[in-house]
């Protein structure tokens, strides 16, 4: 493994809006960061938040879009010196307009290159960003549609897609639905290609049961073949998921079954 996703809640880290960050959060924060990246790993930040402060959505009163440009210019920054940070511009925005989305989303990736950091950044689509979802409109206008209008001033980004494979793609059951996982990301893939854009898999699981063994495994063929697919971070690992059916936190003895699907294509 050589890269690792870092989820964290913005409130925790920046208590008050428009103001420093708390510095003991911080602190904590900037420890992992600093060791892994020292060590060689490259480290995703990921303010894990669904493009919401304290339940407010970004562009609402409460919370305006210059007050996610403010926090990404801080936090942009603290790691502009260090090329193994990526900045994951928000996890899984969803409920709300996707142009609204897009507004945020340019406005964090201009704070960023305004603080003078050239980092990789991830862009989520809206409808928690499901690689299934991309070109349809249940959520209002696609993501296929307005996520086109992405502007990054530096060109250094990629768009982070996320994707389970039980029967109603939210990643709560253990049983896929499908061995054939690989033709849920072909809609997203398509449209990589088609405008010449890079893909992340920030999310993807299954529970140790032959189907998703199966799906995995085509998943990440899939994306080896397809080279607009740039990575990938399983979800999940640690010490804090205890027995969740799809952590691969290594155990008192040996390995968590996944590991025996994903070790063939790591690096």
């Amino acid at each position: 493994m050589n890269t690792v996703r870092l989820p964290f809640l913005w409130e925790r880290l920046q208590p008050n809006l428009n103001q420093a960050f708390d510095t003991t959060e911080f602190a904590r924060l900037d420890l992992f960061v600093t060791e892994a990246t020292a060590k060689g790993v490259t480290v995703v930040i990921d303010p894990h938040n669904y493009a919401r402060y304290r339940g407010n959505l970004i562009g609402s009163s409460q919370v305006p879009v210059s007050a996610f440009a403010n926090f990404w210019s801080r936090l942009a920054t603290a790691y502009k010196g260090n090329d193994r940070v990526i900045f994951a511009l928000m996890n899984e925005p969803n409920t709300m307009r996707t142009e609204d989305w897009l507004t945020a989303a340019n406005a964090g990736a201009k704070a960023v290159r305004d603080a003078g950091a050239n980092n990789l950044i991830l862009v989520p689509g809206n409808a928690w960003t499901g690689a299934h979802s991309w070109t349809q409109n249940y959520y209002g206008t696609p993501n296929s549609q307005v996520m086109v209008n992405f502007v990054d001033p530096k060109n250094n980004f990629a768009f982070e897609f996320h994707q389970y494979f039980d029967a109603d793609f939210s990643g709560t059951k253990a049983e896929c639905a499908t061995a054939e996982g690989d033709t849920k990301l072909a809609e997203a893939t398509a449209w990589l290609k088609a405008n010449n854009f890079r893909g992340f898999l920030g999310e993807f699981g299954g529970g140790n049961n032959s189907t998703c063994q199966a799906t995995i495994g085509r998943v990440l063929q899939y994306m080896e073949n397809n080279k607009q697919w740039i990575g990938w971070t399983w979800w999940a690992a640690g010490p804090w998921w205890g027995n969740y059916f799809m952590s691969i936190e290594k155990p008192a003895n040996g390995d968590a079954p996944q590991m025996s699907w994903l070790s063939p294509f790591l690096k």
